[in-house]
């Protein structure tokens, strides 16, 4: 419907003024080329995202069933994404081989993502601590969580568009609700900021403590399902500590 009035009115317009008329088509022309650019784009991020869940489905199923040749294969893929050399040509067996590629090609990428967890957790609870709009804390906390599970896509060689980030942060809740979201109380709260010193935080920063537990939860959860490979040689972080590293220095332990 879009498309045959933006026709109707360049023809129209080219009959009453030819130049006007011709310029209406000629940026028509443009916006429709723009249009399928960046679905091409939203449509290849969503394929890598997908490339990503696919690896390490079939990494779990070689691992399950000890296929040397289909761990290979999948050691072989990750590799060419990262434009890295296969580490695991002289592993014999499925586990060496996963657990190979693993330690040579993720614990890196790893890092780099737990920093990215780390900054999101930050800026959320200095948001939710300083912000004294509700609203515009939960907005800062949802642009920060957005924003996180993009970096780590990337890391991961994902590079999701709009829509393709949208579908990982659904995959993100769908996963934290089929794992089941432990309750964020007064004892994360109490490691992270000390336990005398929780009675001395006012009650923003108690929430900003929360949030930003919350916000390491959600970026573990998408570092788990952008992972190429599940976690064997590199330890899954845990919440408590990716916490307490974000906000060391925020609270006083002594």
């Amino acid at each position: 419907m879009l498309g045959v009035a933006a026709y109707d009115f360049a023809a129209r317009l080219v009959e009453r003024v030819p130049v006007l008329g011709w310029l209406a088509a000629v940026l028509s022309a443009v916006l429709l080329l723009a249009l399928v650019l960046w679905a091409g784009r939203e449509a290849l991020g969503y394929r890598r995202v997908k490339r990503l869940d696919a690896l390490r489905g079939r990494a779990e199923l070689a691992l399950g069933s000890g296929d040397l040749a289909e761990a290979r294969a999948v050691a072989a893929s990750v590799a060419g994404l990262y434009n890295a050399a296969d580490p695991t040509l002289e592993a014999l067996d499925a586990e060496a081989v996963i657990e190979g590629a693993e330690a040579h090609l993720l614990i890196g990428l790893d890092a780099r993502a737990q920093m990215e967890i780390q900054s999101a957790a930050r800026q959320v609870a200095m948001a939710t601590a300083l912000i004294p709009l509700a609203f515009a804390d939960v907005a800062a906390a949802l642009t920060a969580n957005l924003r996180m599970i993009r970096r780590i896509a990337e890391i991961y060689g994902g590079r999701p568009g709009a829509f393709g980030n949208w579908r990982l942060a659904r995959s993100v809740a769908v996963h934290l609700m089929a794992t089941g979201v432990v309750a964020v109380g007064d004892d994360l709260i109490g490691s992270v900021a000390g336990g005398g010193l929780l009675s001395k935080l006012s009650r923003r920063f108690g929430e900003g403590v929360v949030n930003g537990a919350l916000t390491a939860r959600v970026g573990l959860a998408a570092m788990e399902l952008c992972r190429p490979l599940p976690f064997r040689m590199g330890r899954k972080p845990s919440v408590s500590v990716v916490t307490a590293t974000a906000l060391k220095g925020l609270f006083d332990r002594g």
